[in-house]
């Protein structure tokens, strides 16, 4: 005799409300506002990070690892951060770090110790940071590997992909095959977590002989972080769903690297080893796609690249020069001098069209303060032959030919301006230019390097 049960929800005529309820669509509580590179990174996004954090009640890294860096200047104090989500600032924020991201403990540890030793920001860091259980490690074995690989792509090809160097594409390459360790591996059984290391360990070994890795005394340190990770972690999954769907809460997350570094739609192979777009967020944080929010995109008033790889707005000259060392172009990570050009909107416009962005951060607008006039890329075409889109072949961006808009410059400081109407009518022009071009708004203009220094548009 074989009981069938049925739905209560559908069996009894007196609940057809509670199902009608439920196949209403219902509006998500509450979404995320996303932070994203437009470019080839270092486009300032911790500045806009820490503007949208101040109030925010959670803040979220999903992608990347400390290949990352986002200089946030607070009460005259510069901090730098590398993993740790600029939001752990502000007090009332919990920061997650969420399982798309790569973490080098040693490295997670050293930076806390580092932004503490500057000022009082980051007091009381561990009680208001939480990282998933799924996030893949970094071990220094995968760090030693970056820096093989580097060698061996000079020799060979005498190209290197100009990587950090922080095992970030090593770790992820073990993600990939299926024999990276996680979070939830070391928190766990420590034995079955050393058997698993030992496997990986040896397993680059054989590939790289000259690898140079002391197995014993990286396991006795990761068996100190254990300890001191234990409280931090979480499941990310339950975690960011309780945040989604629960009472109203601020959620930011903060895009690392950029646009044109994403694994996929970036330049390839000059890229990181991770989603840096829109869908990242998705995957890194497991949040479904209907509580993405507004998307914001960060976007330099020109264009800088660290290390190789085709830049087509490029000036190997004295416009290069100035824009370096006005900006002060270096890199927060890896302290590389940064390639300097003139804004490349067509890149922009193929970063919107990958992340839609909502509205736009321009940034640096006060570098160009002393140019007489200033160049904006437009147009791509190789032999005479216009492009109708971003090339995905490295070898066809290097040919390109770029047609440039000339615009006047305004030949005065912007520093101090606070207000858009404040603005030279030539920087006014300059913005509104980038608008009409990409058909998105520009919300923010970064004037300097302080929190002040971001005008708010509307």
């Amino acid at each position: 005799n074989t009981s069938f049960k049925r739905n209560p929800l559908i069996s009894s005529s007196g609940n057809n409300g509670q199902v009608e309820s439920l196949r209403t669509p219902k509006e998500p509580r509450n979404k995320v506002t996303v932070v994203l590179g437009a470019q080839w990174g270092d486009e300032g996004k911790g500045k806009v990070v820490d503007l949208l954090a101040m109030d925010a009640d959670l803040v979220c890294r999903c992608q990347g690892g400390n290949n990352a860096g986002h200089t946030v200047v607070v009460d005259s104090v510069e901090y730098d951060f590398h993993l740790l989500p600029s939001g752990v600032l502000n007090k009332k924020a919990v920061s997650f770090i969420g399982n798309g991201v790569v973490i080098h403990l040693p490295g997670l540890f050293e930076e806390a110790e580092k932004n503490l030793q500057k000022g009082k920001g980051l007091e009381g860091w561990e009680e208001r940071l939480k990282i998933s259980d799924r996030a893949h490690i970094v071990f220094n074995f995968h760090q030693a590997v970056d820096g093989i690989q580097e060698q061996q792509r000079q020799l060979q090809a005498g190209k290197n992909l100009g990587t950090t160097k922080k095992g970030i594409g090593p770790a992820y390459s073990s993600k990939a095959a299926r024999n990276g360790l996680r979070v939830c591996d070391l928190v766990s059984d420590f034995t079955v977590f050393e058997e698993k290391f030992r496997v990986l360990a040896e397993h680059f070994l054989t590939m790289y002989p000259n690898l140079n890795v002391d197995i014993d005394n990286e396991l006795q340190q990761l068996k100190e972080y254990a300890e001191r990770l234990r409280p931090l972690v979480t499941d990310g999954v339950y975690f960011m769903h309780k945040a989604l769907t629960g009472h109203s809460k601020k959620i930011l997350v903060e895009g690392a690297n950029a646009a044109l570094l994403d694994i996929d739609f970036g330049t390839y192979p000059f890229v990181t080893s991770s989603n840096c777009t829109v869908g990242g967020v998705c995957t890194g944080l497991g949040v479904p796609p209907s509580y993405v929010g507004r998307v914001y995109g960060v976007v330099k008033a020109y264009t800088t690249r660290v290390g190789v790889g085709a830049f087509p707005t490029e000036q190997d000259n004295e416009v290069g020069n100035l824009l370096q060392s006005r900006g002060r172009e270096f890199g927060v990570t890896t302290d590389r001098q940064r390639r300097c050009g003139w804004l490349d909107l067509i890149l922009v416009r193929y970063a919107h069209m990958v992340n839609g962005f909502t509205a736009i951060a321009l940034t640096k607008l006060d570098i160009l303060d002393t140019l007489s006039e200033i160049k904006v890329g437009v147009a791509y075409s190789v032999d005479d032959e216009p492009l109708p889109s971003f090339p995905a072949n490295m070898d066809v961006l290097t040919r390109v030919s770029v047609k440039y808009e000339t615009l006047p410059g305004w030949c005065c400081s912007t520093e101090d301006v606070r207000c858009f109407e404040e603005l030279p009518p030539q920087a006014q022009s300059y913005i509104r230019f980038i608008e009409d071009f990409l058909q998105v708004p520009v919300k923010w203009v970064g004037v300097g390097k302080s929190r002040e220094s971001m005008i708010k548009l509307f």
